[in-house]
């Protein structure tokens, strides 16, 4: 099977904090998870192995059990929509832990989305979630505001969700 292109050129762009491609939207979305270096690891390991998006109630389908670049990933919304992608970078450092995937042909958007962990100074750990996105798809242009509006209200989930999965493991 031939390996599908991406559907953008500015591919791992999100590595570049607030970078934003031409007629395509931000989205940008930082949530506080706990603090400890527990916090950190435990997170570290719901992101990197999928787990994190399954326990959001995604279909994730995924050619390796971990995050890694080239590695394609098929979210599935809602059991209808199938959303296909490839991991385009990683980072796995000490107080640093991410990816981000590319959106492939059949994904109803186009563009980049970035999945980031990190502590801070403080001992402080949060999660990130960047992207840069247009509709592909005539369902995703015929929802305008609202899918941009769907596409935050995601992002303020998974950090509650991550925050929850990753309480137990607080030092607070």
């Amino acid at each position: 099977m031939p390996l599908r292109e991406f559907t953008y050129n500015d591919v791992g762009a999100t590595r570049e904090r607030g970078f934003c491609p031409p007629d395509f939207h931000p989205l940008y979305v930082r949530t506080r998870i706990g603090e400890g270096e527990k916090v950190f690891r435990r997170a570290s390991e719901a992101l990197l192995t999928w787990e994190l998006h399954r326990e959001l109630g995604l279909g994730m389908e995924a050619s390796a059990d971990k995050a890694a670049p080239g590695v394609d990933v098929t979210v599935t919304l809602a059991g209808l929509i199938k959303a296909p992608c490839r991991v385009v970078w990683t980072a796995e450092e000490p107080r640093r832990t991410g990816w981000a995937y590319g959106t492939l042909p059949g994904h109803p958007e186009c563009g980049e989305e970035a999945f980031v962990v990190d502590r801070t100074g403080d001992g402080t750990v949060w999660l990130t979630v960047s992207a840069f996105s247009r509709p592909a798809k005539w369902y995703a242009r015929l929802g305008g505001p609202a899918t941009r509006g769907l596409q935050h209200a995601y992002a303020r989930r998974t950090g509650s969700t991550l925050r929850q999965m990753c309480a137990p493991y607080s030092d607070v």
